[in-house]
């Protein structure tokens, strides 16, 4: 699932320990099929272009503008690159004063070294991924040691650097990155301009994504709705190719050490929400690719069990007529200003026969009971009520349609698109200066950064208010060709059980509203427990999905992050592959304080400690 940045919406809205040798008993050999990697690209980053923060710093970081273009239509690769990470950063970590990164947890050094990057391919796909690592000058060729990471939500290739760089970086590991066949290339169909391998636009050259295909000439393309590929059913491919080419990397970096293989390099992925899902994919690799994993909220669906797409679109149906039957919700969005809407919500949804009940009370409690029986606990509903508010749930639901039934675009089944949009509210072609933007600050799923979702079924709004939700809904749900399309893609998408003996962390929070823990690491675990696996399982109360959200003061009079779990878990793991003296971490349900509007102390957090720690 998509991982927004507060700040964007609301404006939208409103108008590893060190790397120490590796254990000399070398694990049997891995074996694969090497992929072919092109454009092939190495950069420099020291002095006032780190990798870690390109030279920002905390305080570039925190900084509410983005990093300047000095020609807004046409920024420099080292331009781009520097919003990119800025927006990657701020879309996923919680880097207000007092909320403890970078201090209780986490790390924000500047670290200088080298990026190799490049497309790589999954066998049979009609569009690239994008791979990059990050080579720290104090990499240490005997101690060698490769993290490997996917973006959280459909976020660019930096979209894991808050978790798998900072951790990775600071302990002296290299650090692959995959954007697991979603991303920021956007494509405009208008001006038929893409992204070029260094993130800045052209209408030609080696793109990292253009719809051969298109049925549309105007609006905007993404890859993740409109590559024609279900990225999602190859999120494991996409991490091992990003530690493959972590590898072949690292030869390139290190040609007298080389060569660098699983055999003799301590591997370890690592990634939260659909990150987390590609590493609990990767986990069910035939091969000793990878020493251990780390999960963290994943978005993991069982075969035989409802897929979150249908939690998905009955949400993007339910829940704004559900969220009235509770008090209490967190802000924003502001509930006074969303109550009208949600009203009117539940009176259509009675209408249409999907609720019961003569008045609002009496709707909503119905709304709030259909999802109760789907799953969906109370403290999940209220954490919700953001992605609610911001309307995320439609636009999941129409990405991962789109996705799942590999529709190019102008081909949704329920007539949605996307364009750029001018004052008027009117889908008009996008800008150049807007257009050079996407590749550093789109999330990977619109509405946000300039581009809209349209939806196709306005013209019948009046007469049938839910006519386009009720078509993603039925793409789950219904016996049409679409339907049968979109579910197949659904079921290519399932996990299966990892393989036995690799050492496995799921760390979820029990508040989660946008991946509930009831649909997905509850389910996961057990499947995995039963093949065998070697997994522990920490379940982290008043924790919900968002860490950036903990910038709003009402989300941090609740919830606490869930990132320095992440960091504790790796940190356990790491301990134990190089000593089997330190325990693996254990089972835990953990009991943190929020830290409301005091500095966050790492007590507060509850952190699961192992023997030898």
């Amino acid at each position: 699932m998509n991982i927004p940045r507060p700040v964007t919406l609301l404006c939208a809205a409103l108008p590893l320990l060190g790397c120490v040798s590796v254990a000399t008993a070398a694990k049997p050999a891995a074996s694969a099929a090497a992929p072919t990697f092109e454009q092939w690209r190495e950069t420099e980053h020291r002095g006032s272009d780190d990798l870690l923060t390109a030279g920002l710093g905390l305080d570039g970081l925190r900084a509410a503008a983005a990093p300047a273009f000095a020609s807004p239509a046409q920024p420099t690769a080292e331009e781009a690159r520097r919003r990119a990470i800025w927006s990657s950063w701020r879309g996923i970590a919680d880097l207000t004063p007092g909320a403890g990164f970078g201090d209780v947890y986490g790390n924000l050094q500047a670290t200088p070294g080298r990026e190799f990057s490049a497309y790589a391919r999954i066998p049979g796909a009609r569009q690239p991924h994008r791979v990059l690592v990050q080579v720290p000058d104090n990499f240490d060729p005997a101690k060698r040691c490769l993290v490997a990471a996917a973006s959280s939500g459909s976020r660019g290739i930096y979209g894991a650097i808050s978790v798998a760089g900072s951790w990775g970086l600071a302990h002296g590991c290299a650090v692959a990155y995959t954007d697991k066949g979603t991303g920021s290339d956007y494509y405009d169909l208008d001006a038929r301009s893409g992204f070029q391998p260094d993130g800045t636009p052209a209408t030609q050259g080696a793109l990292a994504f253009a719809p051969s295909d298109a049925k549309a000439t105007h609006g905007i393309a993404f890859k993740h709705a409109h590559s024609g590929d279900n990225p999602e059913a190859d999120w494991g491919q996409h991490l091992l190719q990003a530690l493959q080419f972590g590898l072949q990397a690292l030869d390139r970096a290190y040609p007298q050490s080389a060569p660098f293989t699983p055999a003799n390099t301590r591997t370890l992925g690592a990634g939260v929400s659909n990150g987390g899902g590609a590493v609990l994919r990767a986990a069910e690799i035939e091969g000793d690719w990878f020493d251990a994993m780390v999960a963290g909220e994943p978005n993991v669906s069982v075969a035989g069990a409802p897929p979150l797409y249908d939690f998905v679109t009955q949400s993007a149906l339910l829940m704004p007529c559900a969220l009235l039957a509770l008090d209490d919700l967190p802000q924003p969005p502001v509930q006074a200003q969303a109550a009208p809407a949600w009203t009117q919500r539940c009176a259509v949804l009675k209408s249409a026969g999907l609720v019961q009940g003569d008045d609002t009370a009496a709707q909503a409690q119905s709304a709030r009971q259909q999802l109760a029986d789907a799953g969906l606990s109370d403290g999940a509903l209220r954490a919700g009520a953001f992605s609610t508010g911001f309307d995320l749930w439609r636009a999941i639901a129409v990405t991962y349609a789109s996705a799942y039934g590999r529709y190019g675009a102008g081909e949704h089944p329920c007539a949605y698109s996307y364009s750029a949009v001018g004052a008027d509210g009117k889908p008009v072609p996008a800008s150049a200066e807007l257009r050079a933007s996407w590749w550093s600050e789109g999330s990977g799923i619109p509405p946000g950064s300039g581009v809209v979702l349209v939806d196709g079924n306005a013209a019948q709004s009046a007469e049938d208010p839910l006519r386009g939700l009720n078509c993603l809904r039925a793409l789950g749900l219904g016996d049409s060709a679409d339907a049968k399309r979109v579910r197949a893609g659904i079921a290519d998408a399932a996990a299966k059980a990892p393989r036995r003996g690799l050492p496995i962390v799921v760390i979820h929070g029990t508040d989660d509203g946008l991946v509930p823990i009831s649909m997905t690491s509850d389910r996961y675990v057990p499947l995995a427990r039963k093949a065998g696996a070697q997994i522990a399982y920490w379940r982290v109360s008043n924790g919900q999905h968002f860490d950036s959200l903990l910038a709003f003061p009402d989300y941090r009079k609740r919830y606490v992050p869930l990132l320095p779990y992440m960091f504790a878990a790796m940190d356990q793991v790491w301990d134990h592959l190089e000593d089997p003296a330190h325990a693996l971490p254990q089972d835990a349900l953990i009991q943190p304080t929020p830290r409301a509007e005091a500095p966050l102390q790492r007590a507060q957090l509850s952190i699961p400690t192992v023997s030898g720690h």
